[in-house]
């Protein structure tokens, strides 16, 4: 896989789409990426004949019904082994898409162009793909890295500040896994008011953080559990919004999954209190407050036992003794992850 970073995502595309390589060509987006960022693209579209799948936006849509879809309109419109298909919108759309592409005849090349920021950092980079099912996240998918990641900071400018903060939590949660130095750096930022220049300077550093950890362990057996910091507790926190019919955005499950985690690094492994605190006062200003009772402890620890980070039952978190000192298969009593979610909900 290659990661490419461009101001012009028109000609970037067409200097990785190789047309005489694939006998078919065909773009995915969604209903928001068709009317806010396809049109960046409709120059190589028309000269490329790509034929425009569109599915639903937002992650409810992120389900069997829609890959069948994609899968059946690839079928009608004939698609081959020989084709390609080039994902352009936020993490539903590569994810989705991805696995599309992997299951389709068996597998066919697929490029991913991000178009949040959540995507940029986390989804369309490393080879995760899937759809949720059953109620749970990400519960069927396959490793299958795109050919291309075409990186255009430009599509940032499309996105309200929600998504700006959604995506934001992943840059936060790989500068803790990487040094003191980045993660200062992320909670100087005002995302209110964002410097675009900035956030482009960040997302790269972002990215070359998780490369080098999938680089190491493309298939999740050891380092990679790295990057489910925060992500424990906040699939449980997406199942649950999502089952309430209150769904939230990734990035706000992960970054109130990171506040419960790292109550459990400093409680487990000493990781210090100065730090906690300034990361959890970030979080909270930035990402407001879940709304949970106790009654919905149960049904929490049912999504976390669930997750598929876990071995014969037993619950594994990604935890941190300090920042940049990662520790992995980390163990906490029932008592301890209630005690965590406490402290997310009374702070």
């Amino acid at each position: 896989m290659s990661i490419l970073y461009t101001n012009h995502i028109s000609d970037s595309i067409g200097g990785c789409v190789l047309k005489e390589r694939y006998d078919r060509i065909f773009l995915l987006d969604d209903t928001q990426t068709h009317k806010h960022c396809l049109p960046l693209l409709a120059d190589w579209v028309a000269a490329n004949d790509a034929e425009v799948l569109t599915m639903e936006a937002g992650d409810v849509a992120k389900n069997l019904d829609t890959l069948a879809r994609i899968w059946q309109q690839l079928t009608e419109k004939g698609a081959s082994r020989h084709s390609l298909l080039v994902n352009l919108g936020g993490g539903v759309v590569t994810d989705l898409g991805g696995f599309a592409a992997a299951t389709f005849k068996r597998g066919i090349e697929f490029i991913n162009i991000p178009t949040t920021l959540l995507s940029m950092v986390d989804a369309a980079v490393g080879g995760k793909t899937g759809i949720n099912f059953a109620g749970l996240k990400n519960e069927i998918g396959a490793f299958c890295p795109a050919a291309h990641v075409v990186i255009d900071t430009v599509f940032l400018r499309t996105l309200d500040n929600a998504n700006i903060c959604s995506g934001y939590a992943e840059m936060l949660k790989h500068a803790l896994l990487h040094n003191a130095e980045m993660w200062a750096d992320h909670l100087q930022q005002d995302l209110q008011h964002p410097d675009y220049e900035a956030l482009g300077r960040l997302v790269q550093q972002s990215i070359d953080v998780k490369e080098r950890i999938v680089s190491q362990d493309p298939h999740e057996k050891g380092l990679r559990k790295a990057l489910n910091l925060g992500h424990t507790f906040g699939h449980a926190f997406e199942s649950l919004a999502l089952s309430q019919g209150r769904p939230v955005l990734h990035g706000y499950a992960v970054a109130w999954g990171i506040v419960c985690e790292l109550y459990l690094s400093a409680v487990l492994l000493g990781f210090p209190t100065a730090h906690l605190h300034q990361t959890v006062r970030f979080i909270r200003e930035t990402y407001g407050h879940l709304s949970f009772t106790c009654k919905d402890y149960d049904r929490l620890l049912d999504y976390i036992r669930h997750d598929k980070k876990n071995v014969g039952g037993q619950v594994n978190f990604t935890l941190l003794a300090d920042i940049g000192q990662i520790r992995l298969d980390c163990h906490a009593s029932r008592e301890q992850i209630c005690e965590a979610l406490d402290f997310l909900r009374e702070g």
